[in-house]
This record gives C-alpha cells, structure tokens and sequence, in this order.
C-alpha cells in the first residue's frame, strides 16, 4: 500500500517515516514545502506546497497513493491569531486542495485535527462532542473537519492532545522541552494548574495514524494519551524526570523490572 504523508518536516511527520519506513507492506512517500535530511531507505520524498492547488493535484496524481496522512499545519495558537490569511490558508485551503486531489484519485484521507476545536469547558469528551472554538486555530480546523465530512471522499479525523516528543534537528518545542531547556538554564518558569489535557507522546499518535491508514479507517476518533494531567503536572513530571543526576551525570537507572532481568542474568552465569 502506498501512503504519502505531508508534513514530513515536522514532529508527527517525522515519527510517522520512522514507523512506515519499517512496514514491508507499505510504500512511504514524504512530503514538505522543503527537501528534508536524510530519509530512511524506500522512502520517496517530494516537495508539496498543500496550498498550492495544482501542484496538490499534480503530485497525488503522480504518486497515485492509497492513503494521505495530512499532518501539514499552521499550529502556533499565537501566530494563527496575528497572521489569520495564512493560517486559513494552511489549515482550511490546504485541505481543500487535499480533498479535491483526493476525490480525483480515489485517496482515503486521515486528517490530523485537534482538541482546540472545543472550548475546554469539560471533559473528557466522546467524538460527538458539539465543537465550540475559543481562538481562530480552532476556528480553521473545525472548519477543516467540516470540509472534510461534507466531501464525498473517504476519510478519517484523528483530533489529538499536546503532542510531545523529538526530532533529530530538535526545530520545534513543544511543553516537555520547553521545560526541560528552562530548567537546565535555570530558569523559573510559569504553568497554570486550571487546564486539564491528556498529553500524546508523536510516537503513539504516529501509530494511530499508522492504524487508521491500515485499516483504511472511517470517522472522527480521539486519539491521545491515557492520562489526564495539568500542564503545572506536566512540568513537575517533566522536572522530576530529568532530575540532577540524570541531567550532569547521565545516570540513566533501570526500571524495577529491568533490574530483575540483570539480576537474573547474573544468577544464571554464577
């Protein structure tokens, strides 16, 4: 099965090589605005501005994909509100375009969305909670979702929650790091403690998406971590984690069950 991902510059896109690259049943094609780093072997890789509509059209025509994971997007909440034509652009006509290429080659389409199409009141929430945008990111990709539900292609919305992890090229932040650097430079940082989110390690969303592509899956689905937690937790976790030793001395110690195995080794070589 051939499946081309946009975005592949970012975090999810990249994690999202990462997994596909080692499905013997799937072809990897990856695409961005610009030539990314080194790609894993039989990963094709094309430039694709999503925003432009014929060029959208002319590369999902050539690469003929089964399935498009859209992970390109504009998801800077501030930078949406100062710079609202291009963030329309990215995350509305972007998909557009996606959608019509789609419909013109018989593409399933899993679409990236996110928690900020609700307005946070409650929660957690099933995928027919009622959307109630606060800021204008959430505006676009509520709005994203209803081209895609009105379309008549095949497709599937993943909404997801605070991803954090890293890339090789370490370009994007994201809460874990932010805390991280800070306290490494000795920062003091602020952290409100009145939002609760269900952080999602890309890794895990990757796999969703992974899933959802396989399957050639139909429908809205949450796909996120397990566990509830305020952000002031996140970073308390997040602190504890990378504590001194570990930060100074690269003291990485065993979880209580991998210590048990290199016990029993050493029982066995007595």
């Amino acid at each position: 099965m051939r499946v081309l991902i946009t975005g592949a510059n970012g975090l999810l896109g990249y994690k999202l090589i990462q997994l596909l690259s080692k499905q013997s049943t799937i072809q990897t094609i990856a695409t961005a605005r610009k030539k990314i780093g080194q790609l894993p072997a039989h990963v094709t890789f094309c430039e694709l501005d999503i925003t432009d509509a014929e060029q959208t059209e002319n590369v999902i025509s050539l690469m003929k994909p089964a399935v498009i994971i859209h992970t390109a997007a504009m998801t800077n909440v501030d930078q949406c509100e100062t710079d609202r034509e291009g963030c329309w652009k990215a995350n509305v006509t972007g998909v557009e375009n996606l959608i019509s290429a789609c419909a013109l080659n018989s593409c399933h389409l899993v679409h990236v969305s996110t928690d900020f199409i609700f307005d946070g009141s409650h929660g957690p929430l099933e995928e027919n909670a009622v959307p109630n945008p606060v800021n204008y990111y959430g505006e676009s990709k509520l709005a994203a979702e209803k081209a895609i539900i009105n379309s008549t292609i095949s497709w599937a919305i993943l909404r997801t929650v605070l991803v954090f992890g890293v890339t090789p090229d370490m370009s994007r932040s994201n809460i874990v790091l932010w805390v991280k650097k800070s306290l490494e430079e000795g920062k003091t940082i602020h952290v409100v403690n009145d939002q609760w989110r269900t952080p999602t390690l890309a890794e895990d969303l990757a796999m969703g998406c992974f899933l959802a592509a396989q399957k050639k899956a139909t429908g809205i689905y949450h796909i996120s971590g397990e566990e509830m937690m305020t952000p002031y937790n996140i970073a308390i976790q997040t602190a504890e984690f990378f504590e001194k030793a570990k930060k100074e001395l690269g003291y990485q110690p065993h979880t209580f069950k991998e210590g048990l195995a290199v016990l029993a080794s050493q029982l066995k070589s007595r």
